[in-house]
């Protein structure tokens, strides 16, 4: 902070959706100890309309600024974190920046994209002693936490492997394949943008590090050769006339924040928010499998599809003792009156139970020569079962005793990515790659020291 007792002051990158999160958080609960002072965008439209959003919603007027001038602004202002919520491909540059001006840094998942620009961020917080935080809200969904508890506590004695299934709808996995991300050079692909999440989940329920990565998948139900294959004619975009017939089509004019944050600001810079799915131009994978080794000889057996009708995931951890069992759905099926909305449905009301799928989660446990049984999942308040709700106040208040040690640092968001970039070496090469391999900017990981539940490995960065 900049003086003693002051509140830490803040500027956010990147008006996007995301961003809302971070605005409201300081402009409320977390007024006492934080100061929003200023936001910046290249897209000078999106900038107004979270300044004005602010203004009518909390009686805040807050300043703003191009991002070109970050470095004077952090210096002038005398700002303490930047936070970044801008699309992924532009995280380096901003994290590199900030960190040089004299700033911590919080930024959004992924850390970066590619190893390139890992390994530059890893440089610049040795050569400044500043901070970064990655914000990985699903170590603090309860029951993400409670599988941890329970590996924690030798339940399955130690973990010998992990079978993780990850499945997205043709509402929110669809959206991926609409926005900036449909482009690999942007995003990294699913492998980096989404499951990124995922990846540091593995690392985190192990606290172990990934070794060597195989991977094998490819875009094999979006894009325009898939949809020509099928007999599906390419549209321009989503917004049009007639596309309501259409349940992969988005039309921003539906959704007035949709309409006022992107459709009503294209004139900026040309960003279309409403792709079509089917059309030239994608890049990223939509279907993906890959085995990951770790550092303690845990093995990973990872899968993530992007066109299912329902949304969720399954994760099953075995043990030298037995097994634990994580079943989520988060939407049991897209209908057609609910189709068109890119809505995350986690943080949505809109579930789709149904006779055979309901939504809803469950955590069983089974020993072995035993009964199967059901673990306790205690749900907080808010989005994503009360776990945005804990990460904010870590954030913004410090993190506390937490036996889970849920915040993560610029290492985590390192081997969170790991996974992703070198399943994207691996699917160019046909081969697997080895972590150490890989420039990331990180000192090798050891496996001393471990006990049966597995102790995190030791890592940090490369000096």
């Amino acid at each position: 902070m900049s003086t003693e007792n002051a509140r830490t002051r803040y500027v956010i990158i990147g008006m996007g959706s995301r961003c809302r999160m971070y605005t409201d958080a300081i402009a409320g609960p977390h007024a006492d100890v934080a100061e929003l002072v200023a936001l910046a965008d290249t897209n000078p439209g999106r900038v107004e309309y979270h300044r004005s959003r602010i203004r009518e919603e909390h009686g805040a007027d807050v300043a703003t600024f191009d991002p070109a001038a970050l470095t004077s602004v952090i210096q002038e202002q005398h700002i303490d974190r930047v936070i970044i919520t801008s699309p992924d491909f532009t995280h380096a540059d901003y994290i590199v920046e900030s960190l040089q001006a004299g700033a911590d840094v919080v930024v959004e998942k992924p850390l970066t994209v590619d190893a390139e620009s890992s390994a530059r961020i890893a440089r610049t917080v040795e050569a400044t002693g500043r901070e970064v935080i990655v914000t990985f809200n699903y170590r603090y969904s309860p029951r993400n936490t409670a599988l941890k508890a329970a590996i924690l506590e030798g339940r399955i004695g130690q973990v010998t492997s992990i079978d993780f299934t990850w499945v997205l709808d043709t509402v929110h996995g669809a959206d991926y394949f609409r926005r900036w991300h449909r482009v690999k050079e942007n995003s990294g692909g699913l492998l980096i943008h989404k499951a990124s999440h995922h990846f540091d989940l593995v690392n985190w329920w192990l606290a172990d590090a990934p070794e060597r990565v195989y991977a094998s998948g490819g875009l094999k139900f979006y894009g325009a050769k898939n949809a020509a294959a099928r007999g599906i004619a390419p549209a321009e975009r989503g917004t049009r006339e007639g596309s309501s017939a259409d349940p992969f089509a988005l039309d921003l004019r539906t959704d007035e924040t949709l309409q006022k944050l992107y459709l009503d600001n294209e004139h900026h810079d040309g960003y279309i928010r409403d792709q079509d799915v089917f059309g030239e131009g994608i890049t990223i994978e939509d279907n993906l499998a890959l085995i990951v080794d770790y550092t303690r000889g845990a093995v990973l057996n990872y899968s993530l599809n992007a066109h299912a009708p329902w949304e969720g995931y399954r994760v099953a951890v075995n043990g030298t003792e037995g097994r634990l069992e994580l079943d989520v759905v988060e939407r049991a099926a897209v209908l057609p009156a609910s189709g068109g909305s890119p809505v995350d449905p986690s943080v949505s009301d809109d579930g789709r139970s149904g006779a055979v799928r309901s939504k809803g989660e469950c955590l069983v446990l089974q020993r072995h020569w035993g009964e199967a049984e059901e673990l306790e999942i205690v749900q907080g308040e808010g989005a994503h079962g009360g776990g945005d709700r804990l990460l904010l106040a870590d954030i913004f208040n410090g993190p506390g005793e937490d036996p889970y040690a849920r915040p993560a640092g610029l290492v985590d968001g390192i081997q969170a990515i790991a996974v992703g970039v070198c399943g994207n070496r691996s699917l160019q090469t046909r081969g697997p790659v080895t972590v150490a391999d890989v420039e990331l900017g990180l000192a090798p990981a050891s496996s001393s020291g471990a006990d049966a539940t597995g102790a995190r490995a030791d890592a940090t960065v490369a000096h």
